[in-house]
């Protein structure tokens, strides 16, 4: 994990109840996000579980012992566009684009969600999420050649969505401090993998 990030989450934490550093699993990108969880701060961070792409015993194995760890460690769990497979996890639900879930979820924790600009903004803010991560901030290898938003219209973006948004995209200890004050959170994959 870089070490920047970290210094940045925690600096953000103590003026917000929802976590300020978010790692997103991704079957493809990282091979063991259990290890990835483990070395993240203690109760001070978040984890976007996103199953796609594993079969369905592989999901729910995997979103156990995710769970778990998660409650060892204090941290947020929320399952992304399956309100099912959150319910039974006990899990918050990641919302695609302000869209709910398959099962609406109110039992469980925290709701989240993803934007791509003001459509997915608004979605957001109607649906009542707590988070909305907005990407991609910056280049990015989960979308290769994506056009990116960048700083200055992040935080324009940002500064008008009307709840907490988080920067996702490409950020690392290399470009965190340019999202300056209007970035809640930052999400990220690789730059939280295990070294």
């Amino acid at each position: 994990m870089e070490h920047g990030l970290r210094r940045w989450a925690a600096a953000r934490a103590e003026r917000s109840a929802i976590p300020a550093l978010w790692l997103f699993t991704d079957a493809r990108r990282m091979a063991d996000p259990l290890a990835a969880v483990a070395a993240l701060p203690r109760g001070a961070a978040g984890v976007i579980y996103r199953p796609e792409g594993l079969g369905a015993a592989e999901q729910l194995r995997l979103g156990r012992a995710l769970a778990a760890l998660c409650r060892t460690r204090r941290l947020a769990l929320a399952v992304a566009g399956d309100g099912r497979l959150a319910a039974r996890l006990g899990a918050g639900t990641h919302w695609r684009e302000g869209r709910r879930p398959d099962l609406a979820t109110r039992r469980t924790g925290l709701r989240t969600g993803s934007a791509h600009g003001v459509p997915g903004l608004v979605r957001a803010r109607r649906a009542g999420l707590a988070l909305v991560f907005l990407s991609p901030v910056f280049a990015t290898d989960s979308h290769p050649g994506a056009p990116t938003l960048g700083a200055v219209r992040f935080a324009a973006l940002a500064g008008r969505a009307g709840l907490a948004v988080a920067a996702l995209g490409g950020v690392g200890a290399a470009n965190v401090r340019r999202l300056g004050r209007r970035a809640a959170a930052v999400g990220a994959i690789g730059a939280l993998r295990p070294a």
